[in-house]
């Protein structure tokens, strides 16, 4: 099926149903109502007497953007003209996604005539070390992006960076400093107190996660000096070709997410996504967008990064394909895959773009079809009440830390090859260990790795191989995350979505490690707070948890793991079909000839 706006749909025996749900939203006048805002097309009445407002302000937003868009481009030439060489985000979740999808989509090939965009949303010490090297501290403008004005490493990261710019510009400080945040936040407060450079007030009815072309995602891009007119211009465009007078048959928008739950009732609710090398930190952004707006209730939608591609006999039944191209870039290794999947009937979804700019129109068409999937599933798009178990878990291990000067002990289930093992299970190795949390996995469950650890090549490069192994092994989906980004992503959907995963956590020691000024611990420590903390809330919901201390030595800690994973023999309950059973050339399914994506090209 070819949907118009770039989309189509190779979705097979699924086609009727998704024909007839269409349909159903036409007579239930879905896209106008969705334009008017109508609550009761997410909020039952139950719901109603918490929830008045729906944070649906992202709508209008893109009118109001061009609008302010002369006096943010006026403002980047200020910063130019004051000599300021790099632009540091200082963010996390919604506020820090959009602006490292432009930092890594933009800057290559010199596209950009601004400031040098570098975006920090880890505690990891290393990286905040990284971004301090690159940078000259006294030409460089910090940008405090947090909605809620009180973003925990959003705040640790404006007292580090804040407390370095003193040292060199004493009560000028306050001038290598904006924000972005809503009205009425501490954030204002301190800004105003510190004098910084500019206060930009986004608009309150706009939640963190649909913020992409408002204040929050579109400011760094003027930063940047990418041409945010033309991106615009095709946001509004999307949004003409989504808007209330278009049939739900005829709506890029609706359609897509129309087509995303009705799968996923199918019990097709792993969306494995296929990008582009250049624009893989996209996936990071429908990531969030996705698992934090479906993943409650004991529903939800997945988004799993699809990379890298291995053997077709190791993907599930539960598995939806979207791959994004990019036009006049011709066929490759993925495009040909993607082919291999509609051979054999697992639904795809493309949509194709032209360049860099259509992101505009993409965050638009995906926000539209995240709120109609969301609907015909029964989910509340807007909120998200999961998120703030694993924030309260890391404050009481913090004020633990204030108090006592450490983490409270924990008493390892196991220690191994100098590794410390925390779970659940008791076991006397390794391999009887990943067995026994293993041993109930079934047909349609998904394994999530998330790494408390530097993003560096080496670290990368294991986890993947660990993704490979488990998938391999297992048969089930399997995600890799990075902490504590996760926790505002997918966190909720882990929480809240159905209890149908297993969780690895990783986290290991800092050297050397950085103290966050006016704390008396370390980004190091609050990072292992909070992947203990994230271990609680998912204990508390009753998930399947493995902590594994790394130590110092890390990537070789992770190459130990690597080994136990490939000894152990779990009990799979889901049947698996042979290479026989598929009916495909071996070619494709692995052996002597099978083309591998190249992991210098892979991301997590």
């Amino acid at each position: 099926m070819n949907a118009g706006n770039g989309l189509s749909l190779n979705i097979g025996k699924y086609q009727k149903h998704l024909n007839i749900r269409l349909k159903e939203l036409q007579d239930q006048n879905f896209v106008r109502r969705l334009w008017d805002k109508d609550a009761d097309l997410w909020i039952n009445q139950v719901d109603k007497t918490k929830t008045t407002e729906l944070a649906m302000g992202w709508l209008n937003v893109v009118d109001k953007m061009q609008e302010n868009l002369p006096a943010m481009e006026e403002f980047r030439d200020e910063i130019l003209n004051a000599g300021f060489k790099h632009v540091v985000l200082l963010g996390m979740g919604g506020s820090s996604l959009t602006p490292l999808v432009f930092q890594k989509v933009f800057a290559k090939n010199n596209q950009t005539q601004g400031l040098k965009l570098i975006v920090l949303d880890s505690t990891e010490p290393a990286a905040i070390k990284e971004i301090e090297q690159e940078i000259e501290i006294a030409k460089t403008l910090f940008v405090v992006s947090s909605k809620s004005g009180t973003t925990a490493e959003v705040m640790a990261f404006y007292s580090y960076f804040f407390s370095r710019v003193k040292e060199i510009r004493k009560k000028k400080a306050g001038e290598n400093f904006i924000a972005i945040t809503d009205p009425d936040t501490p954030l204002v407060v301190l800004a105003q107190r510190k004098n910084f450079r500019k206060i930009f007030l986004n608009f309150n009815d706009i939640g963190g996660r649909y913020s992409a072309l408002s204040y929050f995602g579109i400011l760094p891009a003027v930063l940047m000096g990418i041409n945010v007119k033309e991106l615009l211009n095709r946001a509004s465009a999307m949004a003409k070709a989504c808007g209330h007078q278009v049939p739900a048959s005829q709506n890029p928008g609706v359609i897509l997410g129309a087509a995303i739950a009705q799968l996923a009732l199918q019990g097709c609710d792993k969306l494995t996504y296929l990008m582009p090398s250049s624009f893989s930190t996209f996936g990071l952004w429908l990531e969030q967008l996705i698992a934090e707006s479906t993943g409650k209730n004991g529903k939800g939608v997945l988004p799993i990064n699809g990379y890298p591609l291995i053997e077709m006999n190791t993907y599930g039944e539960d598995r939806i394909f979207f791959q994004m191209e990019v036009e006049n870039e011709g066929r490759n290794f993925v495009s040909q895959r993607i082919n291999d999947f509609i051979f054999m009937d697992y639904p795809v979804l493309g949509i194709q773009i032209k360049d860099e700019l259509d992101l505009g129109q993409e965050f638009f068409r995906w926000e539209i079809a995240t709120i109609t999937a969301s609907s015909i599933l029964g989910i509340n798009p807007f909120d998200q009440p999961n998120v703030q178990e694993s924030k309260k878990c890391t404050d009481d291990l913090l004020k633990a830390i204030e108090k006592n000067g450490e983490l409270p002990e924990m008493r390892p289930s196991l220690l191994e090859d100098s590794l410390f093992y925390y779970s659940t299970y008791g076991a006397n190795d390794v391999k009887s260990l990943l067995e026994k949390n293993f041993h109930l996995i079934r047909e349609g469950d998904y394994i999530s790795i998330q790494a408390y650890l530097s993003e560096d090549p080496a670290i990368k490069k294991e986890i993947l191989e660990l993704k490979k192994i488990l998938q391999r092994k297992l048969r089930v989906a399997v995600t890799t995350e990075f902490g504590p980004r996760y926790l505002h992503s997918t966190g909720q959907y882990y929480k809240g979505g159905p209890n149908t995963g297993i969780f690895i956590q990783f986290i290991g020691s800092s050297i050397p490690d950085i103290l966050i000024p006016k704390r008396s611990y370390t980004f190091g420590v609050l990072k292992n707070a909070q992947a203990i903390g994230d271990m609680q809330a998912l204990l508390k919901q009753n998930r399947r948890v493995i902590l594994i201390d790394l130590g110092e030595k890390v990537v070789s800690g992770l190459s130990s793991f690597k080994e136990r994973l490939r000894e152990m023999n779990p009990i799979i309950h889901n049947e698996v079909k042979s290479k026989e059973e598929f009916n495909v050339p071996t070619v494709l399914l692995g052996g002597e000839n099978y083309a591998e994506v190249n992991l210098n090209q892979a991301t997590l």
